[in-house]
């Protein structure tokens, strides 16, 4: 059988299928002969052979073969050795096979010729880097000779020869076909170049027929070659002229691969063979392989005088090839050719890019091996082996040269122990002998140390450092800078790293002094805490003891050590413990909130009684506690799971107390009880007024306070203005035997002193304003507390009225607010330095402890403290929380005292419409329109002047004020809520309001466009107010999302303002639905009121507009509107 067409097979193939070990032993049974016969059928894909191994006969085998991109891979295989498939045997005849297939590439028996005269320091010292050893080695390169590109259906290669041409300089170079009987000279310049050609449709043979590379760097098919081919062949070019050189008249065919730079050449042969471009010579006889693999090394050989011979060792897929015909492909492949008896040639991508010195060692002991010496073997092998084998692999096939082992290396660690508890280390390698090399090379040193050597140790020894919390991915990084320990540092390095790898075969420790006996406690802490009772009403002493197997650790350095951020803590005994256990990292985080308190003292801890919480996690840190008495009353009922004792409601409180208010009720009589202060937070419209009225009443048929006669002290209400007389009519319905009296001017303008109004009161309600501009009287007064209604008017920690608050003497302070946090974290804080001072530190601390961490997210835990924090002094229940006590819908009338300007104007309008009316009334058929428009001019104004007038636009709308007051509570409580009216200038008004305070809304009314958009808007949560007109919005919309509704006017009909309630109390509602009417006092609002109650029968003709159900008025009815 021919040996030109045995398969070329896929050595890392051949690996895979019987291992690297029997591939190498393959490999050397091949280089010794022991393949006996071999062959092959093209049919079965079997190649059979006979293998010389350790028995007398010869091993018969078998392999049989699969197709790859590239050649044959071994799909099977079977040997009558012992080992009986995939064996060593099997690897010698696929070596061989490959061998057979690459014949004409395969080495010749002899090495080359060993050239004495060329000096081989000359030759390796510029490779290894040793100064004076000679001369760089001339390579034989020469220009580059580059084409562009073009492709046809085959591309073809061909082995070339320079050609200068002699009679003009300034054009490029040629070439010519490579000869066998070439000068050494001109061989020099031989390069493997490719050309594109296709088949001749008469010979079939392959023919150039004007192909150029040139002919592919255009768009354009014009010789109706395959499409796929086409564009395989412009890509080939195209990788090629990145990196080509080009001159002036250069030889266009020929693309030469020694100079093709990009590695994107194995990607593109690859694709050759898948589109079905065929690899193919000038010759009909040549032949062109593809190998997988080009491997290259140095072997080292001795002769019989002793001198030492190295030459280049080149194999493609296992089998080795002749070095002297073998060129570069780049820097990333070889190739290897013979010229005779017919051209062959093999390619192959290299394991990994050749650098410009190991391609020059290559080449240069490629064409001429290196003789060394007898004499100077042994500078060889101490100075040049060590540098060169970093290179290149260098072996000794024969074995006739014993090539010296590197050094083993160790790492070495100097602890030296000096005075006071220092410890200075250094790290350094030792390679036999004594002496040290630095832990980094220097390079000068590179060839005396083993550099894989050193990584395993430095990686192990980081797998040992990183888990006792040292070291990290490199020790040289992790204590190159570090050399000088202190301390319980020094304590830590010599119990976690020392003693862990002192007595490793690769690293040895050299001690420098006396080291001390370091120990690790490691028993878990135990924690006792106690409080004592100081001659200070509301502080108390904190105790902290911790003990670690008997020892007792000190706090002051523990806290210090915490503080501080240490890891560490050592004892005066030379032992230590971590720091960094759950016990310590929750004491740290507590201390930090304790001590951040202005009576906190290192040596003296103390602890306020507003801090309950506080004093709960430690209790749960803690194995013991041991408590004062006083201190046990004063917390153990915020801290208890179910709550405070439940308290009877006073019998003097006119109303039912839902059980959500009598628990409230019963939290505020505690915090009375015990003179704590906090936040009653429900949400709107839960009863926050009655729940206190209730408290009030209780505090004042105590003994220590009915007893007290006339000299009992009131309790001060503070409220907005608007509020004030809500106040006074709230405690007349609820608890109508307190005495309550109002303040509605300074003590200047009413001329009466505010210890004078107060004198015999239960309640005094005051306003925010009142408060602040006379302050110095309410200070000097007695209060039996104070009590701030809708709180966030304080929320403010720099303005006078919260400074106020805070100064006002009092033993009990109460925020009733329905968002005691709008904006930001600072106006919750703002309350409690009102009414619980000893809970947080000052507003700076608390920005550095609260708002900025949770602002940044750095901590989510800390929302989950502040909760915890202030739990047991802030009430807060929303609606969904006590739903099962409320009933679906809750109604309330909103009461707005006009202005005093505003009162004026409407009391004059009203005495002029009156007399122009009540002549008209009795013919109210023929009258209607202007008696209707009057009616309506008073509506408007009641609602707000300028609606009549814009020249009363300088005064004030009570009603405006009101709703941004309420709807400021609704969206910082993140409810949403509709605001309906008939007059759509007012919700004009309105809207300039909310834009002016920066309030997200929608608006509709009659007018609007895009109707079904501004509703979406609303519905998908874009808004949280929608501003309808009742003719708008009345009717045919579905808004659950709302579950606020404020009505600004009182409309005729009640079915109308059922409608307008029932565009979000309807079924798909999952939450409860406040509505609130805007009713102005003394105004014909309220008489609008009364009628819709005397008119209830007809809520059940829906009337869509006022113009339907004022036909449904009589005289008598308008008679009423229009009564003073």
């Amino acid at each position: 059988m021919p040996e030109s067409i045995f398969p070329l097979v896929d050595a890392t193939e051949i690996t895979r299928l019987v291992g690297r070990n029997a591939f190498e032993r393959g490999q050397a049974y091949f280089r010794q002969g022991a393949v006996v016969d071999v062959s092959w059928n093209a049919d079965t894909r079997v190649i059979s052979a006979f293998v010389q191994g350790s028995a007398p006969e010869p091993y018969a085998c078998s392999v049989t073969l699969g197709t790859t991109g590239r050649g044959f891979r071994p799909i099977f295989s079977m040997c009558d050795c012992p080992v009986g498939i995939d064996c060593k045997h099997v690897a010698a005849a696929l070596v061989d096979t490959n061998a057979r297939a690459m014949k004409p590439l395969v080495a010749s028996p002899a090495r080359p010729e060993a050239s004495v005269a060329a000096d081989w320091k000359s030759v390796l010292g510029t490779a290894v880097g040793i100064a004076g050893a000679g001369a760089d080695a001339d390579t034989g390169a020469s220009a580059e000779i580059d084409s562009p590109g073009s492709v046809p259906m085959a591309l073809q290669f061909e082995l070339r020869e320079r050609a200068t041409r002699t009679h003009d300089r300034w054009r490029g170079p040629t070439s010519t076909s490579a000869s066998p009987r070439s000068s050494p000279a001109v061989a020099a310049t031989r390069r493997l170049g490719v050309r594109p050609v296709v088949r001749s449709a008469s010979t079939g043979a392959w023919v150039r027929n004007n192909l150029t590379w040139g002919t592919f760097m255009h768009q354009a098919n014009r010789m109706n070659l395959d499409p796929a081919q086409h564009r395989w062949f412009a890509e080939f070019a195209a990788v090629q002229r990145a990196s080509r050189a080009t001159y002036t008249g250069q030889d266009l065919d020929w693309i030469y691969l020694d100079e093709f730079a990009s590695p994107l050449l194995w990607h593109l042969l690859d694709e050759a063979e898948r589109l079905g471009i065929a690899l193919v010579g000038v010759k009909k006889d040549a032949s062109v392989a593809v190998a997988r693999r080009a491997s290259v090394g140095l072997d080292a050989s001795a002769g019989d005088s002793g001198d030492l011979t190295l030459a280049t060792s080149i194999d493609f897929d296992g089998a080795e090839v002749a070095a002297e015909s073998v060129g570069p492909i780049g820097t990333h492949g070889l190739y290897s050719y013979a010229l005779s008896p017919r051209f062959s040639v093999a390619l192959a991508p290299l394991e990994s890019p050749l650098a410009d010195e190991q391609r020059r060692l290559v080449f240069d002991t490629a064409s001429r091996a290196i003789e060394v010496p007898k004499n100077e073997v042994p500078e060889f092998l101490a100075d040049y082996y060590p540098r060169l084998r970093r290179l290149l692999p260098v072996t000794s096939t024969d074995e006739s040269v014993a090539l010296p082992e590197q050094a083993k290396a160790t790492l070495v660690l100097t602890a030296t122990f000096e005075p006071k508890g220092r410890l200075r280390i250094s790290w350094g390698w030792r390679y036999g002998g004594e002496r040290l090399l630095p832990l980094q090379s220097t390079g000068a040193d590179r060839a005396l140390r083993d550099d894989a050597a050193e990584d395993r140790i430095l990686s192990l020894l980081s797998h040992t450092l990183t888990a006792r919390g040292w070291g990290g991915a490199d020790p040289s990084v992790a204590f190159a800078s570090r050399n000088v320990f202190d301390g319980v540092d020094a304590a830590q390095f010599v119990v976690e790293v020392i003693d862990q790898i002192d007595g490793r075969d690769d690293v040895v420790v050299e001690t420098v002094g006396t080291r001390p006996d370091y120990v690790e406690l490691t028993e878990a802490p135990e924690l006792t805490v106690t409080t004592v009772e100081t001659d200070k009403r509301d502080w108390f002493d904190l105790g902290i003891m911790v003990t670690v197997e008997g020892r007792t650790i000190p706090f002051g350095p523990l806290f210090t050590a915490l503080s501080k951020g240490k890891k560490k803590l050592k004892l005066v005994d030379n032992s230590y413990i971590s720091l960094e256990q759950p016990v310590f990292e929750r004491l740290l985080e507590l201390i930090e909130e304790a001590r951040s308190i202005a009576e906190w003292e290192t040596d003296a801890p103390r602890i306020s009684r507003y801090q309950a919480s506080l004093w709960a996690d430690f209790e749960d840190l803690a194995e013991e506690t041991v408590e004062a008495t006083s201190w046990r009353a004063a917390v153990s009922g915020l801290n208890a799971a179910d709550g405070v004792d439940t308290v009877e409601v006073p019998s003097t409180v006119k109303a039912e107390l839902r059980p959500y208010q009598v628990d409230g009720f019963s939290w505020l009589v505690f915090l009375h009880a015990h003179s704590l202060g906090g936040i009653l937070a429900d949400d709107m419209g839960l009863g926050k007024t009655l729940q206190t009225l209730a408290l009030v009443a209780h505090a004042r048929q105590q003994p220590a306070a009915a007893d007290s006669g006339e000299t009992r002290a009131p309790f001060l209400v503070v409220a907005p203005t608007s509020v004030v007389s809500n106040w006074v009519a709230e405690a007349q319905r609820f608890t109508p035997h307190l005495v309550v009296r109002s303040i509605s001017a300074t003590e200047a303008k009413s001329k009466k002193k505010v210890a004078a109004i107060s004198a015999g009161a239960d309640i005094v309600v005051t306003s925010y304003a009142l408060f602040r501009l006379d302050f110095a009287a309410y200070n000097s007064g007695h209060w039996a507390g104070l009590i701030l209604d809708e709180a966030q008017f304080a929320k403010n920690h720099t303005s006078r009225i919260h400074q106020c608050a805070r100064d006002l003497k009092a033993p009990f302070k109460l925020a009733i607010t329905g968002t005691p946090m709008e904006n930001n974290l600072l106006e919750l804080w703002s309350l409690f330095a009102i009414t619980a001072p000893g809970l947080f530190p000052s507003s700076r601390r608390f920005t550095e402890d609260y708002v900025r961490p949770i602002d940044r997210g750095e901590n989510p835990q800390l929302i989950a403290r502040l909760r915890r924090r202030i739990r047991p002094l802030m009430m807060r229940r929303t609606k969904q929380l006590v739903a099962p006590e409320l009933p679906e819908k809750q109604e309330q009338e909103l009461q707005i005292e006009l202005a005093p300007s505003h009162r004026k104007l409407y009391d004059g309008v009203l005495q002029r419409e009156r007399q122009k009316l009540l002549g008209l009334i009795d013919d109210l058929d023929k009258n209607r329109f202007i008696v209707f428009r009057s009616i309506t001019l008073l509506r408007m104004l009641s609602l707000d002047a300028s609606l009549i007038d814009e020249k009363y636009a300088n005064i004030p709308s009570s009603k405006l004020d009101s709703l941004m007051e309420q709807l400021d509570d609704v969206v910082a409580e993140g409810h949403r809520a509709l605001v309906f009216s008939q007059f759509t200038t007012f919700l004009q008004k309105a809207a300039a309001r909310l834009d002016a305070l920066g309030v997200p809304y929608e608006y509709l009314d009659g007018s609007s466009r895009r109707r079904k958009d501004i509703i979406d808007r609303f519905k998908q949560g874009e808004a949280p107010v929608f501003l309808i007109s009742l003719k708008a919005g009345g009717f045919g919309l579905n808004l659950t999302e709302a579950d606020y509704v404020f009505l600004l006017d009182p409309w005729w009909n009640p079915a109308s303002e059922s409608q307008a309630i029932d565009r979000t109390h309807r079924i798909g509602q999952t939450k409860n639905v406040m509505v609130y009417r805007l009713v102005a006092e003394g105004t014909i609002e309220e008489k609008v009121m009364a009628l819709k109650a005397k008119k209830a029968e007809l809520t059940d003709a829906v009337l869509d507009d006022e113009a339907a159900f004022s036909q449904a008025l009589t005289a008598d009815d308008i008679r009423g509107l229009l009564e003073s």
